[in-house]
């Protein structure tokens, strides 16, 4: 039984292997690629518009709410990667319902790379909020003693955005192997509709914790590069 996508190789030379993670990331990007393009070649300001149209404004307009909870007043300047993470793992794990098909966020490898992708774009929205001085100033905050215990918190929910994600679907994906070999034909049609929710509300999770960790770094930030107002009797 192969637990990760990772142990099927296409082809491999020297340290250079194409796996079922690779294909399937790959293959995923081209269709959102498209599937993009597609789209919005389109647009209309009227107000008859194609259904294709009214989805995607209304799967737009959701993220921008969502930010906006979180406290990001600016949605327009955060969705595009956001929201390019929920759609990939969304999608990513919506694709179980086509056979033989593995998922890329089964991979450790994949979930990595994406938890490395927010580890870096907190600092740069916080930077370009702030500055850089601004921005490495919140790394002391309460007091300078603080700063390797910031350091290990960046650290450690980057290693916990990566390990929850591949935990969670890995695991639905060797229960259902599991339940296909004691029941070939039940519990794998329930698990499948049941892990379609769960990849849901996982892309959910995921892209909602890089918003919060992204508006703690512009917050934050701001609140140190704010100059102090001088009040005058």
């Amino acid at each position: 039984m192969k637990l990760s996508p990772d142990q099927t190789i296409f082809w491999q030379h020297g340290f250079i292997t194409i796996n079922l993670t690779l294909v399937t990331t790959w293959a995923l990007m081209l269709v959102l690629i498209i599937g993009a393009r597609l789209l919005t070649r389109k647009l209309k300001t009227d107000i008859h518009i194609s259904r294709w149209q009214c989805i995607l404004e209304m799967i737009v307009t959701g993220i921008n709410d969502q930010i906006k909870e979180v406290g990001l007043s600016n949605p327009e300047k955060y969705i595009g990667f956001i929201g390019t993470l929920f759609l990939f793992i969304g999608i990513a794990n919506l694709c179980i319902i086509f056979p033989g098909y593995t998922p890329p966020t089964a991979s450790l490898s994949t979930t990595t790379a994406l938890a490395l992708c927010v580890f870096m774009a907190v600092p740069f929205f916080g930077v370009s909020k702030s500055g850089l001085k601004g921005y490495l100033k919140s790394y002391l905050q309460p007091t300078f003693i603080m700063l390797p215990f910031n350091l290990i918190s960046e650290i450690s929910r980057t290693l916990a955005l990566a390990v929850r994600l591949f935990g969670n679907i890995m695991s639905g994906g060797l229960i259902v192997a599991i339940l296909l070999s004691v029941s070939p034909f039940i519990f794998p049609v329930i698990m499948n509709a049941l892990g379609l929710l769960t990849g849901t509300v996982q892309a959910y999770i995921f892209g909602i914790l890089a918003t919060v960790y992204i508006t703690a770094a512009v917050h934050d930030s701001k609140k140190i590069s704010k100059p102090k107002s001088v009040t005058t009797k």
